[in-house]
């Protein structure tokens, strides 16, 4: 089947050149595929002239016998992948937010909807939405930052300053910690893509400070495992720490409702906004967040 549709390709197109670009397969590879067909067949099906392909007596035969079957199988097989394309998601999300937050989540989604496939693409911190990747992303943003893009926020804004639970012990035991300013003293690690986290969150209690001159660190995972040994204090984006709060692996020195502007956004082109599949998806996640986290607080500036 493949030799027949390199044969009738190239010579609709008059080229194998030409036919290799629309098959996306290299010039020798059509090449190859039309002189199987014609050893199996074995006869000369086309000729080489300076202005193309030209057809013998034997491949007319053969084109005029299969290019209408062919024509037919290729939309027969168009429209079987409909529902597939339809029922299939690609999505990437900023590889933090998957695997703390929505991988717990995503079986109640196929629970829901057990015929729509989520596939996970490449995580692109400047995603564009170009060629054929993701027909949706959750990003790191705020909403309508982008023209020509569908953003609906999902969770994220909420910060906490979190540390080890015995700095805190040892702090209160001695008389301190009565206060947001006090956390000045202590050393304040720093999220490598977020380092005004700290100034925002001291900004939204009351105190006025400036960019803390901690340690940085490139991901949540590391800054986490660091508070964690007691390397030092972090703010972070409360959705993503809430497990190790809950299980007493971090603790929360002040519990203030601190919101910044920023937050993760589920994203996607205009022209992917009503994909049947995306919009399942965005329904459930909106629904799904908004159950676990209420966020009322006006945020920072």
């Amino acid at each position: 089947m493949s030799e027949l549709h390199a044969f009738v390709t190239a010579v609709r197109l008059g080229s194998f050149t030409r036919a290799a670009d629309q098959l996306c397969v290299t010039q020798g590879a059509v090449s190859r595929a039309v002189s199987r067909l014609e050893s199996h067949l074995g006869v000369t099906l086309v000729s080489r002239t300076p202005t193309g392909l030209t057809l013998t007596a034997a491949g007319r035969r053969l084109l005029e016998g299969t290019a209408s079957a062919l024509d037919q199988i290729e939309q027969v097989s168009r429209e079987l992948r409909v529902p597939a394309v339809r029922n299939t998601l690609r999505l990437a999300v900023v590889p933090t937010l998957a695997s703390v937050w929505l991988m717990p989540r995503l079986p109640d989604f196929h629970r829901q909807y057990p015929d729509i496939r989520v596939e996970f693409c490449p995580y692109r911190r400047d995603e564009d939405f170009s060629g054929d990747g993701p027909h949706a992303a959750i990003l790191a943003g705020i909403p309508g930052e982008r023209a020509g893009w569908r953003s609906d926020y999902i969770i994220g804004r909420e910060v906490v300053a979190i540390c080890h639970p015995e700095r805190l012990r040892q702090r209160r035991a001695e008389g301190r910690w009565k206060a947001p300013a006090e956390l000045l003293r202590e050393p304040l690690l720093r999220h490598a893509n977020a380092p005004e986290n700290w100034a925002n969150w001291f900004r939204a209690v009351g105190v006025l400070a400036g960019p803390p001159e901690g340690p940085r660190m490139d991901q949540v995972s590391i800054i986490v495992r660091a508070v964690m040994a007691d390397i030092g204090l972090a703010v972070l984006q409360r959705c993503l720490v809430q497990e190790e709060i809950d299980n007493g692996r971090v603790a929360v020195p002040f519990d203030l409702p601190v919101q910044l502007q920023h937050g993760y956004i589920l994203c996607s082109p205009e022209r992917n906004s009503r994909h049947p599949a995306l919009t399942a998806f965005r329904e459930w996640l909106l629904e799904t967040a908004g159950h676990t986290l209420p966020e009322t607080t006006a945020p920072a500036p």
